[in-house]
């Protein structure tokens, strides 16, 4: 089963770190394996997320995201998305772009500084509607419920997730990006660019996640004319419909949405790189690593029923979503060190699975004493 899971993993480890000594040496390969460390470290909230929606998919579209999505999260997010944003930045080609940063690292550099803060306004603004939409939601099992209770009853208020949204968009515009700090010490007003790149950022999670969100609620409804149209065909000896179109627009969508989260995720780690090297290949082999095991690990936790059987990881994985977000909005002007990033979600995700374990051994002990109910042992459970 582990070896079936992180296969892929291991031979892209070992292909990556090949080509990290062949490319620069054994100081290539320290700094590959450093970057594939910090990867994983920043994103095991990512994998912990990804678990609730990837659940939702079949055996072949959880494939398609080990395979097909992690072409995009390596060559998109960590080689395509910092040569994209460098030639958007600078004006200029793609091609010139990718020159700059082989033959003027230090420049390209300048270049991908100079476009943090809408970078970090989008993923931020993308990060926050999730947490916002989550911690909103009236769900069955509550981690730290005398926050969430009150927050389930503010949440049956329309469209309060993007309002909330847009009132933190339209305060770090004008609080942090109004002397948004640059390469070099210079300092330049990135108010509007700022809000520029927030509002993208909204607008892609409303049109991603509606999307999904409808197939996801169509595809249900289909299921349940299937099994009533099986019943009937078992009386009438028709044959039922099939949904397997239905089902495939709903997985699609889902995986889009997944793809967008992990983008939004990878923001963090793609400038963290930086400030260990300026070589876009060693950086595309480090990161590369790093996430193609933070894929295996959230297939892993499909599989193993994680989520079901500590039920608060959930929860600390959008507490970790939301404390990202918030850093994300406070680098467009301060530094945050990296280490701070990665320790946040793995605190947050940690402390959720701790009450996890006390849950189920205050449930078990319930069940084995008979003194109260499932439901009385959840009550109590609220940290």
């Amino acid at each position: 089963m582990l070896l079936k899971t992180f296969g892929w993993s291991f031979a892209v480890t070992a292909l990556g770190l090949i080509a990290a000594v062949l490319y620069g040496g054994w100081a290539g390969f320290g700094i590959v394996a450093i970057l594939s460390i910090l990867e994983i470290s920043v994103s095991f909230d990512n994998a912990v997320a990804n678990v609730g929606i990837l659940k939702k998919m079949n055996a072949f579209w959880q494939k398609i995201f080990l395979t097909v999505g992690v072409l995009i999260a390596v060559f998109g997010m960590r080689l395509v998305f910092p040569v994209v944003i460098v030639a958007v930045s600078a004006r200029i080609g793609p091609i010139e772009a990718v020159q700059l940063a082989l033959d003027d690292r230090v420049t390209y550099q300048q270049l991908v500084t100079d476009a943090h803060p809408s970078i970090a306004a989008f993923g931020g603004m993308f990060l926050l509607m999730i947490f916002l939409d989550f911690i909103f939601e009236d769900r069955d099992h509550k981690w730290l419920a005398w926050l969430e209770r009150p927050l389930a009853k503010l949440g049956k208020i329309d469209m309060l997730s993007a309002c909330i949204a847009l009132i933190v968009l339209l305060v770090s515009a004008t609080t942090f990006a109004t002397h948004a700090h640059q390469y070099g010490g210079i300092h330049a007003d990135k108010t509007g660019t700022v809000l520029i790149a927030g509002i993208a950022g909204l607008i892609t999670y409303l049109v991603v996640g509606g999307l999904s969100g409808y197939f996801e609620n169509k595809l249900e409804e289909e299921e349940e004319r299937e099994h009533e149209a099986g019943q009937a065909a078992r009386t009438s000896g028709t044959k039922a419909p099939a949904v397997v179109v239905m089902a495939g627009k709903a997985a699609f969508f889902l995986f889009l949405y997944l793809e967008v989260l992990d983008a939004s995720f990878s923001f963090d780690g793609v400038i963290a790189a930086f400030a260990i090297t300026n070589d876009i290949v060693l950086m595309s082999l480090g990161l590369g690593i790093g996430a193609m095991y933070v894929r295996s690990l959230t297939v892993y936790l499909v599989r193993q029923g994680t989520l079901d059987d500590y039920v608060y990881l959930e929860h600390g994985a959008h507490y970790a979503i939301g404390a990202l977000a918030v850093i994300l909005l406070v680098t467009i002007q301060y530094e945050i060190h990296e280490v701070i990033t990665g320790l946040v979600g793995i605190v947050l995700i940690a402390w959720s699975f701790v009450s996890s374990v006390r849950r189920n051994r205050r449930l078990a002990a319930a069940d084995t004493k008979g003194t109260g109910s499932h439901e009385k042992a959840e009550v109590s459970s609220g940290v």
